[in-house]
């Protein structure tokens, strides 16, 4: 379930408008949670990844990720914009309001595919969406996703 990747000192709110701005602000949230064994070889990661196409997959949300081998277990962060959204390069061209940045390892390719199957489920619920953009008390984004 995606709710066991979760963890409440991963979820903030964004206030930039700018992706990299955006990128660094989840890193930075990630180190300060003790998952990053190397800050800037993971930021550099997803970085290189956003160069090879946008991971702005459309409807408002981004899924920025990064495996590494450093990694034994997969984590998530997620940043909620509360205004206009953040210019991404999506694939619908709209702006961004939802960031899920996922790191973990490079060789659980099957663990991998089903969280982000599962996590590209949770967003194309149009309700939870909507919900999950409009929420303003970080604490109710967990429950959220124990629904699936």
């Amino acid at each position: 379930m995606i709710s066991d990747y979760l963890d409440r000192q991963l979820i903030t709110h964004l206030e930039t408008r700018d992706r990299n701005e955006a990128l660094c602000a989840l890193v930075d949230l990630l180190e300060q949670a003790g998952k990053l064994e190397d800050k800037e070889a993971f930021y550099q990661a997803i970085l290189h990844r956003e160069k090879l196409v946008s991971t702005g997959v459309g409807m408002g949300v981004a899924i920025p990720h990064a495996k590494l081998s450093t990694y034994t277990d997969f984590f998530i962060a997620i940043g909620i914009h509360k205004g206009d959204g953040i210019e991404w390069n999506s694939l619908d061209h709209a702006p961004v309001r939802l960031v899920f940045m996922i790191g973990g390892p490079d060789n659980k390719q099957t663990e991998y595919l089903k969280l982000l199957s599962q996590l590209t489920i949770a967003i194309k619920d149009e309700k939870r969406r909507k919900k999950l953009m409009q929420i303003e008390n970080l604490d109710d984004i967990i429950p959220l996703f124990k629904e699936l």
